[in-house]
């Protein structure tokens, strides 16, 4: 069996944007999958039933509300200092956003992360059978 590139697993998601608020506001008020990516690499992929709300949500949240704002700020902690939600946004903001209407967000979720495995998604599903 053929390697399956990037390209292929992203094939029906949107170009990529970078990840801004008009980003977000450009995405549709309907069940999708997201993807993150740093410099090429998904680095994080999320489900939701609302695209639009989500995308803004994880770059104007807090860490409470979105795991991937949770996961970047960790990243950007330094001893004695906390990142904030605005360098947690900043760092998103030189993301690349992308994503796809689905009916079936959260399979489409899990096939994502088995095949991508990205850095910010702790939890792996079990792989179908």
């Amino acid at each position: 069996m053929p390697d399956t590139t990037l390209d292929d697993l992203l094939g029906g998601f949107t170009a990529p944007k970078p990840y801004t608020m008009d980003a977000a506001a450009g995405a549709p008020h309907a069940p999708g999958v997201h993807v993150v990516l740093d410099r090429g690499t998904v680095v994080y992929v999320g489900y939701t039933g609302n695209l639009r709300n989500r995308l803004r949500q994880h770059v104007t949240g807090n860490r409470d509300s979105s795991v991937l704002h949770e996961q970047v700020g960790q990243l950007l902690d330094k001893p004695g200092h906390e990142a904030s939600a605005a360098d947690i946004g900043d760092w998103l903001g030189r993301c690349e956003i992308r994503w796809q209407e689905t009916n079936d967000p959260k399979g489409t979720k899990e096939a994502l992360v088995l095949d991508l495995n990205p850095r910010f998604n702790r939890q792996v599903p079990k792989p179908r059978r």
